[in-house]
């Protein structure tokens, strides 16, 4: 996977988030990510049924979807794209209960620097071309 290029779909409704988001991708080191936004899930979808996507990292609370419905309108929007639900503090129960039901992993929003982000996906690139 080093060197390769890795095309990010980030559903986030924060620019705050998304431009810190951003900004630990371009520190990580083995490969290059391009990165595009939406900032609602309805964006999102619209995004990942033109496919080209090879992860997603989806916010679970957004102005038009909240919790677990989020994911699972994403994962059914592109099942074959492995997503990384990003979760607030208090949603770490939801969070597991995404996985739970095929999301590849999840993080917690400001708990989050350039090392974690890019294991977890690569963690979830691979698990998916290893078919789990």
């Amino acid at each position: 996977m080093d060197g390769e290029r890795i095309n990010i779909l980030l559903i986030e409704d924060s620019p705050a988030d998304a431009r810190l988001l951003r900004e630990l991708l371009t520190r990580a080191e083995g490969a290059e990510f391009d990165v595009e936004c939406a900032d609602r899930l309805s964006k999102g979808l619209e995004r990942l049924a033109q496919g080209g996507i090879d992860v997603a990292l989806v916010d679970l609370s957004l102005p038009d979807s909240w919790g677990l419905d989020t994911f699972a309108r994403a994962h059914a929007q592109a099942p074959d794209v492995p997503i990384v639900v990003l979760t607030g503090f208090d949603d770490k129960v939801i969070a597991i209960r995404a996985m739970q039901e095929g999301a590849q992993d999840y993080l917690v929003k400001g708990e989050v620097d350039s090392r974690a982000l890019e294991r977890v996906i690569r963690g979830a690139l691979q698990r998916r071309r290893d078919g789990q």
